[in-house]
């Protein structure tokens, strides 16, 4: 007999784990659930997927680009989204920073309040 496994969501340390948890509340439109004070997750529309935010007093953000001798980037998001532009609009007023260093026209990398990197991108 074969299990089935399925990702269920991803977990991102942060400091104040309802702060980031609003952020991409309000990114991606998702309702807040499990909100603890060590522990917050925003889920989609459907139920199916989840992005949990846990509690890391010592967190510190990654670079992006990648340097050496720097908290060096474990993963990012990548959000496909219908229209770029507009999406790049919800991100700013939701909080996000564009980064400087852009890698493809079809794409916008982000930064989360907290200093996690993110991607917009269309197909």
């Amino acid at each position: 007999m074969t299990e089935k496994y399925s990702l269920k969501g991803v977990v991102l340390d942060a400091p104040d784990p309802r702060e980031l948890g609003e952020f991409y509340s309000r990114l991606l439109g998702w309702e807040l659930h499990a909100d603890e004070e060590t522990w917050v997750t925003a889920t989609d529309p459907d139920g199916t997927t989840g992005l949990s935010f846990q509690l890391e007093p010592d967190y510190q953000p990654p670079s992006w680009p990648s340097r050496q001798n720097i908290q060096q980037m474990q993963l990012h998001l990548d959000i496909k989204v219908d229209d770029l532009k507009a999406a790049h609009e919800r991100a700013i007023a939701a909080g996000a920073r564009l980064m400087e260093f852009q890698p493809q026209p079809d794409v916008r990398v982000y930064a989360d309040p907290v200093g996690h990197i993110f991607c917009l991108f269309t197909d």
